[in-house]
């Protein structure tokens, strides 16, 4: 009776702990790069392709390449405001299917590579339209804005591939503005608000509310989206977790950086409680803390040191092309981790080369692994 007992509860010990994995090993298959899941669209109808490719470009805002993450940003962004919901699906379409007709690189495509900048336009020009949500004239110079980005990252990769330089955000960033200035606020067509710099004086005091700054900083990882509620912001914060938990920390770690520096020089509150101080301190964070260099204290330092970089070239930015009443966007971080990337020395050991950049934690267990490697290989020729 009671070898049965035991032969039972060992069973059932058994049983737990196989759940346990398969639940586990389900998990581990959700986050990350999801490399299998290309191989097992590659005979699926194109509508499931194109979604895939869709979901792939809506992570890549974020520096992440999940689908899954892009789903959860996606519905975090219909949560927010579905007419910003439905632009970012347009612009990241429109993009995606003007690469494929002009014969964009297939494997490119399938990475969401082509779809990041062209949901960026669209979210901003619904962003800064005065005309209001809904307002369906917006979506021909969304399409048509997205499919430019298309031609100015196809020419900015070839000339930066030289130098192993990400085309990044600098197709959506020229755009923009681009459309802006043609624009105009007062413009019949399509009006936009004018961007009132950081730097302006307060006119109602200058007491901060502590709490509402310190919302400001998961505020930031949301802005990257153009997203300024709390909860979206969370999920969106979420889907970068599924992605990589070393990844959401530079995110958050670089936002406050970012809301840091806009207290030291005095930014206007507003900007410190909507975010808009920090998206850009998490971006030059993210880009550098095991992103584009192997995570480990060095590199660690060095993207705070970039967050700092970054926030500070956003404020200076945003106040001189805030005077014109247009927007800094994401100049600041793109061109501080472009040259980051560029910096020469020790540093540039921990590199990574663009065409081998994935998950933090993927990248860390690779170069631990070739540093293994190379270790046994120098042991075995010694004489």
């Amino acid at each position: 009776m009671w070898m049965d007992s035991k032969a039972e509860m060992e069973w059932a010990s058994r049983t737990r702990a196989s759940f346990s994995r398969r639940v586990s090993n389900a998990l581990l298959l959700c986050t990350g790069d999801m490399e299998y899941l290309d191989k097992f669209m590659q005979d699926k109808w194109f509508v499931l392709q194109l979604a895939v490719w869709g979901l792939r470009g809506v992570s890549r805002v974020i520096l992440a390449n999940n689908p899954l993450s892009g789903a959860l940003i996606l519905a975090a962004l219909y949560w927010d405001s579905p007419w910003q919901g439905l632009l970012g699906t347009v612009g990241v379409l429109a993009s995606t299917l003007t690469a494929v007709i002009t014969g964009q690189d297939s494997g490119e495509v399938a990475g969401g590579l082509h779809g990041f900048n062209g949901m960026l336009v669209s979210l901003l020009m619904g962003v800064f339209s005065s005309a209001g949500d809904w307002y369906w004239s917006l979506l021909l110079p969304a399409c048509l804005g997205s499919a430019t980005c298309i031609f100015l990252y196809s020419g900015l990769a070839t000339f930066l591939q030289h130098w192993d330089l990400p085309a990044a955000v600098f197709p959506f960033n020229t755009v923009i503005v681009l459309y802006l200035l043609c624009t105009g606020p007062n413009n019949p067509y399509f009006p936009h608000y004018p961007t009132i710099p950081p730097g302006e004086r307060e006119h109602n005091g200058t007491e901060l509310a502590a709490l509402t700054v310190l919302g400001g900083i998961p505020l930031g990882v949301g802005q990257i989206f153009a997203c300024g509620a709390l909860k979206p912001s969370f999920l969106i914060l979420g889907a970068v977790v599924l992605y990589s938990p070393l990844l959401a920390v530079h995110a958050l770690l670089g936002s406050a950086v970012g809301i840091l520096a806009g207290l030291s020089v005095s930014v206007r509150h507003q900007s410190l409680y909507s975010g808009l101080s920090g998206f850009n301190g998490a971006l030059g964070c993210m880009a550098v803390g095991g992103l584009f260099f192997t995570f480990n204290w060095r590199t660690h330092l060095f993207a705070i040191t970039s967050a700092f970089l970054s926030a500070y070239a956003d404020i200076a930015l945003s106040n001189m092309l805030g005077a014109l009443g247009l927007p800094a966007c994401s100049w600041a971080a793109t061109l501080t981790a472009t040259l980051m990337l560029l910096l020469s020395g020790n540093l540039a050991t921990y590199r990574i080369p663009i065409g081998q950049v994935k998950a933090p934690e993927h990248n860390l267990r690779s170069r631990s692994q070739w540093e293994a490697g190379n270790t046994v290989d120098g042991e075995s020729t010694d004489v």
